[in-house]
């Protein structure tokens, strides 16, 4: 039944807490035409300090962060490892918001199962994705899950999430993106098995127009990729 299906999505959003890995975020802004007029590439290297997520830069535009970038990154990093019991406490609060976004999210959709289709030679389940009539979410991000019509593929064999894809149904504004995105835009996520039932993003994409400050419009397309996962081992996930 579907909420079976949905039991690797819980499995593998608990387990991606556990991993290191690097990611890619590429922001380009297009024209009418669809070429590129502006691009912006950073790359990060995302790792487990004293058990919270640290984002470290690696490239800005091909660039490696300056000196004094470097400095900062490396007092951010010291201060992280001697966290004190009350900054741990409040980290914890914040991860147990993400596990609720997820069992949020979850709920705001009515799924159905409406076939079976090989994706990348494994065969997998297609659920359809609709809001819920009527259902009121509990945070900002939930809203803006809600606000998104698709197709989940989930695998047969260990009920990992493949891939969603949807389109944005009503506008939203969300901090990443830096504007509104218009009704219409497309959401790609697809995800990669790093071991045994779990599944972990490898690109998100976003193709959309939008309302820069809700006045210029423009076409955006970001994409954020990951790789290298490895389980967090003691060089960052104990203090030191």
């Amino acid at each position: 039944d579907v909420p079976t299906l949905l039991v690797g999505i819980r499995h593998s959003w608990q387990a991606r807490a556990e991993y290191n890995y690097m990611k890619r975020d590429e922001d380009r802004r297009l024209d009418a035409q669809g070429h590129v007029k502006s691009a912006r590439v950073d790359v990060f290297r995302m790792i487990i300090v004293n058990g919270a997520r640290f984002e470290q830069a690696i490239e800005h535009n091909g660039r490696p962060p300056s000196p004094d970038e470097m400095k900062k990154l490396n007092e951010q990093l010291e201060k992280l490892k001697r966290q004190s019991s009350e900054d741990k406490a409040a980290q914890f609060r914040k991860e147990q918001e993400g596990k609720e976004f997820l069992g949020e999210a979850l709920q705001a959709f009515d799924f159905q199962l409406i076939g079976e289709e090989l994706v990348n030679d494994r065969p997998a389940y297609i659920l359809a994705a609709k809001p819920r009539p009527g259902y009121h979410s509990h945070s900002k991000y939930a809203s803006i899950i809600t606000k998104l019509d698709g197709k989940l593929w989930i695998d047969k064999q260990d009920f990992g999430w493949i891939k969603f894809d949807g389109q944005v149904t009503d506008s939203f504004s969300v901090g990443m993106f830096i504007a509104r995105v218009q009704r219409g835009a497309r959401i790609l996520v697809e995800q990669t098995p790093v071991a045994e039932a779990v599944w972990l993003p490898k690109r998100v994409e976003l193709q959309a127009g939008a309302k820069l400050f809700f006045v210029k419009n423009l076409a955006v397309d970001r994409i954020l990729t990951y790789s290298d996962y490895q389980r967090a081992d003691s060089l960052y996930s104990v203090n030191r």
